[in-house]
């Protein structure tokens, strides 16, 4: 007598529905990377051949092509530029200022702020992109 099934049962993986899944998870890692620095002002950095990193506490100070001043991306008028900056360094030993200027400004632009930290008695860098 022969018991024996003539049909092997062969396992399968049903993958229909893994195409789907992995693309709402690329969906959804592409929407969160475009969120991930929401609070950073865009402006292009003159180039410079080194660069140099900095260990000590600082703060940024950025100037935009539109001649708007920003001190950790908290947007400050002109005229009070300096009483801003001087109570944001307040309490902060040997406090460094990073100037972030676009290229596109004038020089005296540069020279009006860095001034302000002169009379402050800050040191100021001014920060550069990598080429």
């Amino acid at each position: 007598m022969k018991l024996r099934r003539n049909k092997h049962f062969q396992p399968e993986v049903s993958t229909s529905s893994l195409n789907d899944i992995m693309f709402f998870l690329l969906l959804f890692f592409l929407i969160i990377s475009t969120l991930s620095n929401p609070n950073v002002i865009k402006i292009l950095l003159p180039k410079a051949k080194s660069a140099q990193k900095m260990n000590k506490q600082q703060v940024t100070l950025t100037v935009s092509e539109e001649k708007k001043y920003y001190i950790d991306q908290k947007e400050v008028p002109f005229d009070q530029l300096e009483s801003a900056l001087q109570t944001k360094l307040a309490g902060i030993e040997s406090p460094t200022v990073v100037l972030r200027c676009s290229p596109k400004l004038n020089i005296q632009d540069l020279v009006d702020v860095m001034q302000i930290g002169t009379s402050l008695k800050v040191k100021m860098v001014l920060a550069t992109q990598k080429t």
